[in-house]
């Protein structure tokens, strides 16, 4: 059975980088994300690794694993937010123990869903694939990114429904600094393999792909033993985002979690948009999402709200989901089901 944590007013978050940290450059910027959660209702405790970062990690991989497991473990700590994503948290999985980690939410994407979806797979305990820490420095979140809150807040065996964004975010622009931190200019169209009205149901799970495809066949990819273990064979819905990878490099990801049996049992595939629509030699990421339904025989839904391509829903590794898609417009029903 999946268990789920709950995010309260009063709670403390944890921010730790078991991935990048924060250059002092940005500390200032790291700052008004910490004021602006004490601002919500929450106490904030910053871990040592937050403040550096050197050779594309914030320390070695035992360090930020035993931050990371202290913090999975205090009694005065309720839930974990790292700071952003990066390049290697894979380094820090086989230093941490699970067993003895606590129900808390984690909550990030890129990088830190390698966390995310190993937390998940081996513990059964739901995570929370969304905005980073620094992403909620706004004074006025965007609706989408705002519905963190309140589906962190959700009861077992709740409902929480979330909408498909109205605009995204073509283009970051640092430069012009936003009171809600995106700058959404372009219209949101979700779309579909077939084009047509549909529902999808299964639990979800998935992540960066540049990333958590490395996880298959370790001990923390076991995505049969997940379903067989904590979800009692329900189909899984995967999603994905793809941060860098051209479409040749997308399709032999997903061949590759095919063969690993990541796709058995699967009842659709919905990817986040991309900004890195790169063809090679004409061949698209829409020949990709063509030939995936064609071959598993499933819905593909692409260009969702999730990924590098910002704003995005908070997707719960291990909730039931139905989407209900519709003229390119989306609904999402998450139920905490255990």
């Amino acid at each position: 059975m999946i268990q789920y944590p709950l995010l309260q007013k009063g709670q403390t978050i944890g921010v730790t980088a078991p991935s990048s940290g924060v250059q002092p450059s940005l500390h200032e910027m790291f700052q008004l994300s910490c004021e602006q959660m004490k601002k919500r209702g929450y106490k904030v405790t910053c871990g040592d690794t937050v403040w550096q970062q050197e050779k594309a990690k914030s320390a070695s991989a035992i360090v930020r694993a035993k931050e990371l497991q202290d913090m999975m473990t205090r009694d005065d700590i309720d839930h974990i937010i790292p700071p952003w994503g990066g390049q290697l948290l894979i380094e820090v999985l086989e230093h941490l123990d699970f067993s003895t980690m606590r129900k808390k939410w984690i909550l990030g994407y890129s990088d830190t869903s390698v966390l995310l979806l190993a937390f998940t797979i081996k513990t059964g305990i739901a995570t929370a694939h969304g905005a980073n820490f620094v992403d909620l420095r706004g004074e006025e979140p965007d609706q989408t990114t705002a519905m963190w809150e309140n589906v962190l807040s959700t009861l077992p065996a709740a409902d929480m429904i979330q909408y498909s964004s109205s605009k995204y975010q073509r283009e970051w622009q640092h430069d012009q600094p936003s009171k809600q931190v995106f700058h959404l200019t372009e219209p949101t169209i979700w779309r579909s393999i077939p084009e047509q009205e549909m529902t999808v149901k299964g639990r979800l799970l998935g992540g960066c792909i540049d990333v958590i495809r490395h996880l298959a066949g370790t001990p923390f990819g076991d995505v049969r033993g997940f379903q067989d273990t904590f979800i009692k064979g329900d189909p899984i819905l995967w999603y994905f985002e793809n941060c860098a990878l051209n479409a040749a490099s997308m399709k032999r990801s997903l061949v590759q979690l095919k063969l690993a049996g990541w796709f058995d049992h699967c009842s659709g595939i919905m990817f986040g948009r991309s900004a890195v629509d790169v063809p090679v030699e004409g061949y698209e990421y829409t020949d990709i999402y063509e030939e995936l339904s064609q071959e598993l025989q499933i819905p593909i839904l692409y260009d969702i709200d999730c990924g590098h391509v910002p704003p995005q829903m908070t997707l719960i590794n291990g909730a039931h989901a139905e989407v209900q898609m519709q003229q390119g417009k989306a609904v999402l029903t998450q139920t905490f089901l255990p």
